[in-house]
């Protein structure tokens, strides 16, 4: 039977390192998916970082409370510094998988061609994006979180993350219907 994450944590507090390891492997997709979505071509030293300070600070989790939101608060701020640190802008990579990946079918070279084009314009807008913007697109919808969740990782109200990701999917739809245009 599959450990829950708070015997993980419980397991981690006591210096079982195997613990902590499977702990994050539950959530290291979808850390890599907000640091690519932050900080780029960093997103890997990001999420290594955050692994370590998480390890470092799992004494300030609070019990009971889900380790998820609490460990992409961590990736979300070590993002953000990796990308501060770096003035010049780079390439924004994503591995997001479609569902077609996932079920295995095989798309057409058509169909593969469209999607990777709507996916390089989607990509391009959203690196578009102010970086308060990006980060909440990229909390609710990459990385899969509820609106409950993406408040707690972000440490705002839930109210202020449907007004952001109203903001930030409109300047999307701007952005995508500018690029149509072209």
């Amino acid at each position: 039977m599959r450990a829950s994450d708070d015997e993980l944590i419980d397991r981690s507090r006591a210096g079982d390192r195997d613990a902590y390891g499977e702990l994050l492997a539950r959530h290291q997709l979808v850390a890599l998916r907000i640091g690519y979505a932050i900080a780029g071509d960093d997103a890997e030293d990001a999420v290594q970082e955050a692994m370590v300070k998480a390890f470092r600070h799992l004494d300030r989790f609070r019990t009971g409370a889900p380790f998820r939101p609490w460990f992409l608060a961590i990736v979300t701020n070590e993002a953000h510094n990796r990308r501060r640190d770096h003035s010049r802008h780079r390439t924004l990579e994503l591995r997001v998988t479609t569902n077609s990946m996932v079920r295995g079918d095989a798309p057409s070279a058509e169909d593969g061609a469209v999607r990777n084009g709507q996916r390089a314009m989607l990509l391009t807008a959203f690196a578009r994006l102010p970086d308060r913007d990006r980060e909440v697109v990229a909390l609710r919808y990459f990385a899969e979180l509820s609106e409950a969740e993406t408040a707690q990782t972000l440490g705002c109200a839930i109210g202020t993350v449907k007004s952001r990701l109203s903001r930030a999917v409109g300047r999307l739809r701007i952005t995508l219907g500018e690029e149509s245009h072209d």
